[in-house]
């Protein structure tokens, strides 16, 4: 049995991969990242997590927005305060993931730049 094609005959990939790649997609903005982080100590409510980003309050709602829409954060309501926590904990198993992968690919760069100084290095 051969596997299914990767891209239906329309050329369009299929609703799969679409769904995977707007998940990262949410993931793809450097403040969406930092509020998450900031969430792996538990849930803060938006004017905490304003604060620590320095966004302005329309765009951390925005953020959050996004975030909520594709199932990494929920929040809750109490008084006039709104809290958002991570609504399943594996995405900083991801997190870790992608810090590991990162921190690999700077160590790299970094015996590179070693190898680069040597050359440039005076010879006796």
């Amino acid at each position: 049995m051969s596997p299914a094609p990767l891209e239906p005959a329309s050329g369009e990939p299929p609703p799969i991969f679409r769904l995977k790649a707007d998940f990262f997609r949410v993931l793809g903005h450097p403040a969406r990242v930092r509020i998450l982080e900031l969430l792996r100590d538990g849930e803060r409510s938006v004017g905490e997590l304003q604060a620590a980003t320095g966004l302005e309050s329309s765009g951390t709602s925005q953020h959050l927005t996004a975030m909520r829409r594709q199932g990494l954060v929920e929040s809750r309501r109490a008084g006039t305060s709104v809290f958002y926590r991570a609504k399943d904990p594996r995405i900083f198993q991801l997190l870790e993931i992608a810090k590991q992968i990162l921190a690999g690919r700077l160590e790299e760069t970094r015996e590179l730049l070693g190898d680069l100084a040597a050359e440039d290095a005076p010879r006796s």
